[in-house]
């Protein structure tokens, strides 16, 4: 196991009508004027709108609104968030949705505060030179889609505008102050939406299970039991969308996926996300979809590099009984090939509505120039085609 450090400041709210909450959180976090962000019109057809804006109002909390958060969320909308915050002297922001409305909303809270270009710290000169995130208005959230696990981590992805780049940022400054998560929230997901979300959720873990650092039992086992957990209950809520014990456990899984407790200690791998969002960036298509095309595609290319590490993933959360290590670890490719199928995502580039043709511009856009991407099996503009022409042909 490395060395490292844990911060997970946020403080999470959970539960039934834990929404009530909000306005008091926000004044115990020091808010006492607020920008409220939010996406489309959902949160106003489904009453979490009126619930989160009651309890500002209950708290006496006044407050500014900025809705149009799409996902993959634009950089364009960042700034005018930005600008907004200041001319209105906003001392917090309050994000109300998914991974793409926080994530826009770390990166407002930022750049209010950062005398430069907030893309410095995306996709500029910062990144290399100064890799944290210095400081940022408090934010905190009010959860409706359990996916990204953007309530509870230090990163935030932005898509710039113009050129379709897709980049993060990360700093503790980002981690929200709290997270409101109220399972009911999630229950007016479509089945796609709720099918992408589980997708991004076992991700998130796998980008940290197939590690190269030896001895990281115990985060092995926190990675598994979530991934079992996913798996079991993508069956029970795609069958039920209202079954608040499913919606509940998935909700939570979310946040303990990316909030880091599942990755330290160890190398952590993030090729999957890194190609995956050239895809999203280039078709805007969901990220979820994505990665269920490109991460099966990188377990089939990368599997030789460490067997027994696969064989491992299938017998702990696919019950794969082969001994043969090869044989088991075809066979949990397989059974995860089959389970995304089961909760309806892609599987193919075709399916997405990408195109071949399209691969080496979306190499490109990786701008890998002689470095290479991930740490389980460093990739290089070669590799990435690769796996990019497998996920063509599943």
């Amino acid at each position: 196991m490395n060395d490292f450090e844990f911060h997970s400041p946020t403080r999470f709210v959970f539960g039934k009508g834990a929404e009530r909450r909000t306005g008091e959180l926000v004044r115990a976090f020091g808010g006492t004027r607020v920008l409220l962000h939010f996406g489309g019109g959902s949160i106003r057809r489904n009453g979490v709108y009126d619930s989160v804006v009651a309890a500002l109002g209950a708290a006496e909390v006044p407050f500014v609104e900025l809705g149009g958060v799409q996902p993959n969320p634009r950089s364009t909308l960042v700034r005018e968030g930005i600008a907004l915050c200041r001319r209105e002297k906003v001392d917090f922001v309050l994000a109300v949705g998914g991974g793409s409305t926080i994530d826009s909303a770390k990166a407002i809270a930022f750049g209010t505060l950062y005398d430069g270009d907030f893309a410095d710290y995306y996709f500029g000169k910062d990144v290399k030179n100064q890799p944290h995130v210095p400081a940022a208005l408090p934010v905190g959230t009010v959860l409706t889609i359990a996916a990204a696990g953007s309530e509870g981590s230090a990163n935030s992805i932005i898509n710039l505008e113009p050129g379709n780049l897709k980049r993060g940022a990360t700093g503790d400054a980002l981690r929200p102050r709290f997270s409101v998560l109220n399972p009911e929230f999630t229950y007016s997901l479509s089945p796609f939406q709720t099918a992408c979300g589980l997708t991004d959720i076992f991700a998130h873990v796998v980008e940290r299970y197939f590690t190269p650092t030896a001895d990281v039992e115990i985060t092995d086992e926190l990675c598994e039991a979530v991934m079992r957990t996913v798996v079991r209950e993508s069956a029970r809520v795609m069958a039920d969308p209202r079954d608040y014990g499913a919606r509940a456990n998935i909700m939570w899984a979310g946040t303990v996926a990316h909030n880091n407790i599942c990755g330290v200690g160890r190398a952590q791998d993030w090729s999957s996300h890194g190609i995956e969002h050239e895809l999203s960036a280039f078709y805007d298509c969901a990220h979820g979809a994505g990665l269920a095309v490109v991460m099966p595609a990188w377990m089939e290319y990368v599997m030789d590099t460490d067997v027994a590490r696969f064989a491992r993933f299938a017998a702990r959360v696919f019950d794969v009984a082969a001994t043969d290590p090869v044989v088991a670890s075809r066979d949990g490719l397989s059974r995860y090939r089959a389970w995304l199928r089961s909760i309806g995502m892609p599987l193919s580039l075709s399916e997405l509505g990408a195109r071949v043709e399209d691969i080496p511009a979306l190499v490109a856009k990786l701008g890998l120039k002689g470095n290479t991407l991930g740490a389980f099996r460093p990739l290089d503009e070669m590799d990435v085609t690769r796996i990019l022409e497998l996920a063509a042909r599943a």
